[in-house]
């Protein structure tokens, strides 16, 4: 096969985009994607809807980056959300913001993200390869080809943008961060990330399926317990032991597996932030005069949904049958302070195929961050979740990955 400008590994968000980046200039391109379907995991984010971006500013998006937010401020310049947007509404992909400043495509199809991509891709004549990148090829200290089971490729430039561990079923198999490795990057430890977490109370069998909404739950470091880590006003669930929902799998981002296992983290649900600790008190007490023969639990049902309600009652050690008329001061102070303060141990996260994205990856300070271009090896790039830099959800991940695709396309396009 005759020799390409660049050879792109990993044909998801961020190779597809530098890919279609790269043939819009007319550079030519063979990209490795072992799946039949390219864009397999993007075509399945957010629900199977693709939330691309967020409609926000720049610094905004480095805002929610938790890890290594500095490092995007040279691609992000380059690429913010409004030239994400613009680029994939020329594309036939038309846009909507939602909550949040979420921005989607109108179809609420993912698909039609990926499809804009690949067609791109397709009309500028790329190659794709249906294998695995087993090798990175290195001649005088810069990278030229990859090597396969299939055989040898070269190229002028390789950009590797392989994915990190989320979602295995998908193809992130960690492959890229082995290739990178073998070629002297260094890799910051690599674990789950927006991805639901396990709660060691034995009360959280009976709340599975538990849905709330306009709670706050809040992540609090043992070490320095009396100011949370993190806070924020949302929804959240029970599943099977675990917390999920927005507030769950946001939660997740700010726990490290090492602290975890030593049980240095508290959550706490608050889940009438609407009310202070003497408001809630001054309610309780007004709903028990207006039905004093009502039970603890029609009492606990005007405040919770029904599994929280008889959780609280049981916590409390209050008989649910007990008319509220009866309960004491005491008890009624406590159940204020348990709405307020419903505390619950993390014992572990979801493993990977639950998790969005990956935490870690290669080291950033191993990449130059105005072209994304290795330090260690000449005409080596990376892009998307592979490096070391993750963020909330709300379209920050995607936005990292197709602002560093673009980084390293036009790198490669103005100096290759």
């Amino acid at each position: 096969m005759k020799r390409r400008d660049v050879a792109v590994i990993g044909g998801g968000a961020a190779g597809l985009f530098a890919s279609s980046v790269l043939a819009e200039a007319g550079k030519t391109v063979i990209v490795f994607e072992p799946n039949r379907t390219l864009g397999r995991k993007l075509r399945i984010t957010g629900k199977g809807r693709c939330n691309l971006t967020n409609n926000c500013s720049a610094e905004e998006v480095m805002k929610n980056i938790l890890r290594n937010p500095k490092f995007l401020y040279s691609s992000l310049s380059k690429m913010p959300p409004e030239r994400i947007m613009a680029w994939f509404e020329a594309h036939g992909v038309p846009l909507k913001t939602e909550r949040g400043r979420r921005v989607f495509p109108q179809s609420d199809r993912a698909s039609d993200v990926a499809d804009a991509m690949q067609k791109v891709c397709e009309s500028g004549g790329e190659c794709f390869v249906r294998e695995k990148a087993s090798e990175i090829i290195v001649e005088n200290g810069a990278a030229v080809g990859v090597k396969t089971v299939g055989g040898e490729y070269f190229s002028g430039s390789v950009i590797l943008s392989a994915g990190g561990m989320a979602y295995p079923k998908t193809g992130s198999d960690g492959n890229g961060y082995r290739l990178a490795e073998s070629l002297g990057h260094t890799l910051v430890r690599p674990q789950p990330s927006l991805v639901p977490i396990e709660i060691g109370e034995s009360f959280c069998a009976s709340l599975s399926c538990l849905e709330l909404k306009n709670v706050v739950l809040s992540l609090f470091d043992l070490s320095k317990p009396k100011k949370p880590i993190w806070s924020e006003l949302g929804e959240m669930t029970f599943s099977g032991g675990s917390i999920a929902g927005p507030l769950g799998i946001s939660a997740s981002c700010l726990i490290d597996e090492e602290k975890l296992r030593c049980k240095g983290y508290k959550l706490v649900i608050d889940f009438k932030p609407g009310l202070t600790p003497e408001q809630l008190d001054l309610r309780l007490q007004r709903d028990i005069k207006s039905s004093p023969r009502a039970s603890m639990y029609q009492l606990m049902l005007g405040l919770l949904p029904e599994a929280a309600a008889a959780t609280v009652l049981e916590l409390l050690e209050i008989d649910k049958a007990a008319q509220s008329g009866d309960l004491s001061r005491e008890k009624r102070l406590e159940a204020a302070r348990l709405l307020k303060n419903f505390s619950l141990t993390p014992t572990a996260l979801r493993p990977f195929d639950e998790a969005i994205v990956t935490r870690g990856g290669i080291s950033v300070a191993e990449i130059y961050p105005q072209s994304m271009e290795s330090r260690l090896v000449k005409g080596l790039y990376f892009a998307g979740e592979i490096i070391d830099c993750d963020g909330f959800t709300g379209g920050y991940n995607l936005t990292a990955a197709f602002c560093e695709a673009y980084a390293a396309a036009q790198d490669i396009i103005l100096n290759k």
